[in-house]
């Protein structure tokens, strides 16, 4: 019997990782409405991460540490002004905020913080979307 291999592409991989940062945003509204701001910070990082994922996936990189796959964001599309800075200080933002979220026994996760972390999430990824898809068109 054959066995069947799906192979994709780069831009399969970029798509892929653009609707998991979608989805997880989704999550992140979810527990926001349900006041849960830990978990909505956490939700809404990662779909920052996984945006800016899509983005390395177009260059065929992919990155284990989180601090790497940022650090390469920022040295390689913000420093270059491929993405305004204002995006750089954000994803380093939501990745303080998310760390104190996920391991800081006493930080308190207030409305405000999760509404910011999910509104900048959601400005990353209509940035992200539009710059790959300009990519993917291109090629």
């Amino acid at each position: 019997m054959e066995q069947r291999r799906d192979e994709g592409t780069v831009e399969d991989l970029c798509k892929y990782r653009i609707e998991i940062a979608k989805n997880d945003l989704k999550s992140a509204k979810l527990l926001y409405d349900n006041e849960d701001f830990r978990g909505a910070n956490n939700r809404a990082y990662y779909a920052i991460f996984h945006a800016i994922s899509a983005v390395h996936a177009l260059d065929g990189h992919a990155y284990k540490k989180h601090k790497d796959s940022i650090a390469n964001f920022n040295k390689n599309y913000v420093k270059t002004e491929i993405f305004d800075r204002s995006l750089g200080r954000k994803i380093s933002d939501a990745e303080e905020v998310r760390h104190a979220s996920d391991y800081d026994d006493f930080y308190i996760a207030t409305i405000k913080d999760a509404k910011k972390q999910i509104d900048d999430a959601e400005e990353i990824i209509i940035a992200v979307e539009a710059y790959c898809d300009g990519r993917i068109c291109k090629q």
